[in-house]
């Protein structure tokens, strides 16, 4: 069950805040800085249908990343509400993010995208399925949970079929790592739920073992998640004969 708390005031930002895309991150004399990021960026141009959702919807939906490096930023103000707040990570296309943002409208939910024409396709989905709590934004997702999120201050996590990075040299730019599952642990609302997939039995394992010793969550392995929709993304895997793995933990009080 999601949970209902949701904080009525913004989080508290440090005045030294690192920027919300770290792969612009440069020294004091102006040399860009190599990050290890979770993500790559992939082609941002457009298809003619991509670009008329943009240009009819991103002005209303698309949170813009300078708003987000500004520490006075409230999320609240893009959603028009303070309601509890779900992000997803990754959210691609749009396929699993409108279908279960549709059966949670008393719910904001935050989609973390950094690929445009995801976005740009996603606007479109939301246009065509009536779905009005959802916002994009193209952000680190580790960095915006761990700045712009207070603690307590989330009611789920998604993270479906984050990038695998299979080949064993890539293994440190994975998403679920230490360092990001404690920050997940402190910004789930006590009870929350973060949701979980991946069609990589390796990195399926690796989660675990990741998540099992975070002491603040408590979980591991469960049936597939029945709301979460069949995406083209999980029906490649399949094909592939890659079957996702579906984890739900949970923050400690």
């Amino acid at each position: 069950m999601l949970s209902e708390s949701v904080r009525e005031e913004s989080p508290t930002i440090s005045s030294v805040t690192p920027p919300a895309r770290p792969h612009r991150k440069l020294t004091d004399d102006g040399r860009r800085v190599r990050e290890v990021l979770s993500y790559s960026r992939r082609g941002a141009r457009f298809t003619d249908r991509q670009q008329r959702a943009w240009d009819a919807r991103a002005a209303d939906l698309v949170i813009p990343t300078d708003a987000v490096d500004d520490d006075g930023f409230d999320l609240a103000e893009h959603f028009g509400r303070r309601a509890p707040l779900i992000v997803e990570i990754g959210s691609g296309v749009g396929e699993a993010t409108v279908a279960l943002a549709a059966e949670r409208p008393s719910y904001d939910v935050l989609a973390l995208e950094v690929w445009r024409p995801g976005i740009a396709s996603t606007l479109e989905a939301l246009t065509e399925a009536g779905v009005s709590n959802v916002r994009l934004c193209a952000v680190d997702a580790a960095w915006f949970l761990d700045q712009r999120v207070a603690p307590r201050g989330l009611a789920e996590l998604w993270t479906f079929f984050p990038d695998p990075w299979p080949k064993t040299r890539h293994h440190k730019r994975r998403l679920v790592s230490p360092t990001f599952a404690s920050v997940v642990a402190s910004r789930l609302a006590v009870d929350g739920a973060w949701r979980l997939a991946t069609d990589w039995a390796d990195y399926a394992r690796q989660m675990r073992e990741v998540l099992d010793a975070e002491p603040g969550l408590a979980g591991g392995e469960v049936e597939r998640w029945e709301d979460r929709p069949v995406t083209r993304f999980e029906r490649k895997g399949l094909a592939a004969g890659r079957p996702p793995t579906d984890l739900l933990y949970r923050a400690r009080g």
